[in-house]
């Protein structure tokens, strides 16, 4: 048996990408998305991964994070994976050290695929063959005629769920619900996300208001901090209704403190923020342990294998910014095929390669 492939190399680059118009949700506004990309080299291969976060989660891979790697066993993902959350301890390991970590370790799973020349997927070891993908979008700051044209567009093109923001104008919401349901017609699935937008009894009005349009998943209908008023909402939201939130869990103490609270129908993971894909299988493991379903929040090119892999995966959120930006950027991005992201198994690890002169211009 040959010597075990060394980390030797590890790159950081940073991407701002402008929005096509500008977005809005219940709580904030924004213009540009920012990906964090990182490629980690061992053995003649680099796998890639990445995180939707800010700059400075870069620059901390590149001054604290990297040196977790260099001289170590490529295929040893835990015992990495831990050396970085001991290494981020005393500057916090919420929010921007998570993300950074997610995007390390997404890329050190890519190596691992890329080394073994195996799909990510079947490195992982498959559940499904692929996964409901849901067209999100919908921003708030849409005219009536913008939200029906990209809903309804995702309904024509074979997508069977939707998703729309709601929150800012309690008042103008009910009215931006129903254009929705009649531009994607009967049979789509239509979901709300309000970001915690609402009071907790703004949420339970809205919820009954909803339902008219049967409105099939109400995500965050108040701030997911508040467990209580999820668990409310859970408890109170009329049937056919599935209260959703967890796409701010960082770690698996706050998937399971939402879980053990009772206040989700439908837990969200995001593998770009919840410590990466070896977050994202202990979130996984945690819903399969108390009988609930995973719904995976954006980056739908990373989530096609990690849904894959995992047997409560329910779907995966085909977020408007993070497909454009990874079909920008990746050759191999996934696309749905009707209505299902389905992995390349005819590539190695995630299946993508970073269209280096395309991304260039979008360096910070």
């Amino acid at each position: 048996m040959g010597s075990a492939p060394t980390i030797d190399r590890v790159r950081v680059d940073t991407f701002t990408i402008p929005t096509d118009s500008p977005e809005s949700d219940g709580t904030i506004e924004w213009n540009s998305t920012t990906m964090v990309l990182v490629e980690v080299s061992a053995g003649g291969k680099t796998g890639l991964g990445y995180t939707y976060s800010h700059a400075a989660a870069g620059e901390l891979i590149e001054s604290s994070l990297a040196k977790c790697l260099y001289g170590k066993d490529a295929f040893d993902i835990p015992a990495l994976w831990s050396e970085m959350v001991r290494d981020v301890r005393n500057i916090g390991a919420q929010g921007l050290a998570a993300c950074a970590i997610s995007a390390v370790d997404n890329s050190l799973w890519d190596l691992k695929a890329r080394l073994l020349e195996l799909p990510l997927l079947k490195l992982l070891g498959a559940a499904h063959e692929s996964v409901i993908a849901y067209g999100s979008g919908g921003f708030t700051s849409y005219s009536i005629e913008q939200l029906q044209k990209q809903l309804g567009g995702w309904a024509a093109q074979g997508l069977q769920r939707v998703k729309m923001k709601v929150g800012r104008d309690a008042k103008a919401d009910p009215e931006r619900v129903r254009a929705a349901r009649k531009a994607i017609g009967g049979p789509v699935q239509l979901y709300v996300d309000a970001n915690g937008g609402y009071t907790r009894k703004q949420a339970l009005e809205m919820a009954e208001v909803f339902a008219e349009q049967n409105v099939t998943w109400f995500e965050e209908p108040v701030v997911a901090q508040d467990l209580e008023g999820l668990r409310l909402m859970r408890d109170r939201a009329p049937a056919g209704m599935a209260i959703a939130a967890g796409e701010y869990g960082y770690d698996a103490v706050y998937f399971r403190r939402m879980v053990e609270a009772g206040a989700v129908d439908i837990l969200q993971a995001d593998a770009t923020r919840c410590l990466g894909i070896s977050g994202f299988l202990q979130a996984a493991a945690l819903c399969e342990a108390h009988c609930l379903p995973l719904s995976a929040h954006t980056a739908p090119t990373i989530h096609a294998h990690a849904c894959c892999a995992v047997a409560p995966a329910y779907d995966v959120e085909y977020f408007h910014d993070h497909a454009r930006i990874e079909q920008m950027l990746f050759d191999g991005a996934a696309v749905p095929k009707n209505g299902r992201l389905v992995p390349d198994l005819s590539r190695p690890g995630l299946g993508i390669e970073l269209k280096r002169k395309d991304a260039e211009r979008f360096a910070a």
